[in-house]
């Protein structure tokens, strides 16, 4: 049987995200979307669902209070951009805090946690199996979801509180952490300094301070040494 989800979210771009993940998880349906949680609130008086994805920035009515508004709500997945109400986000027992941009692994995570929690005695698809054929993120670049391949990026950059994403032909600058941005990418993504994370598989030479990527010198962080020159080595 299939769980039957809904999403709601002022921004139609964040819907469309969401609507993409979930059309590559068979057992999982997005039976509507809604950009107003006022007229969402009406159809789940009319009908039941098994799972939310909800924003929690809106105007008329936030996510936090649109949860309290209901008698017996369905399973909650919070999407947001920000980090600031994890902790009462938590209060209110939801699955999972995904933030934005989300990413099909951790979006694939987040179903899997939902999966366990309304029956443990289910098991999971083997989530390698399952994300070996997304080859993909979206990143939020001015006010776009921007799609970017994992095999098109040669290294991202650390630039404060933003991260820039080099491509063959281009870059790509997004509002996020290096360290955040980190966990959304898969094996053969290495990181090589406080600054740089590389895609091993561009990787045209290294010595015990830089790694090459074309013409390009990257550094090895002193901290980050041993690690790199292991991984890279096979040692």
């Amino acid at each position: 049987m299939k769980i039957k989800c809904i999403a709601i979210d002022d921004e139609p771009l964040a819907l469309e995200v969401i609507k993409a993940h979930v059309q590559q998880i068979p057992d999982v349906e997005l039976v509507a979307s809604y950009t107003e949680p006022l007229v969402a609130f009406e159809q789940l008086n009319e009908s039941a669902v098994d799972l939310i994805f909800l924003d929690i920035e809106m105007p008329l009515l936030s996510g936090l209070d649109f949860v309290k508004t209901l008698k017996n709500p369905p399973k909650i997945i919070f999407t947001t951009a920000y980090r600031h109400y994890a902790i009462e986000s938590y209060e209110l027992e939801v699955v999972d805090y995904l933030l934005k941009p989300i990413s099909f692994t951790r979006f694939f995570k987040a179903i899997n946690r939902y999966k366990s929690l309304s029956n443990p005695a289910v098991v999971a698809p083997e989530e390698k199996e399952v994300l070996k054929a997304h080859d993909h993120l979206y990143v939020n670049s001015n006010k776009k979801f921007i799609k970017i391949k994992f095999e098109e990026i040669l290294y991202v950059e650390s630039m404060k509180d933003y991260v820039r994403v080099h491509l063959q032909d281009s870059t790509i600058m997004t509002k996020d952490s290096i360290t955040n941005f980190e966990l959304k990418l898969p094996n053969g993504f290495l990181r090589i300094h406080r600054s740089f994370i590389v895609n091993t598989t561009k990787i045209t030479a290294f010595t015990k301070v830089d790694v090459e990527i074309g013409d390009k010198e990257i550094p090895i962080g002193a901290s980050y040494k041993d690690q790199v020159i292991q991984s890279l080595s096979g040692v």
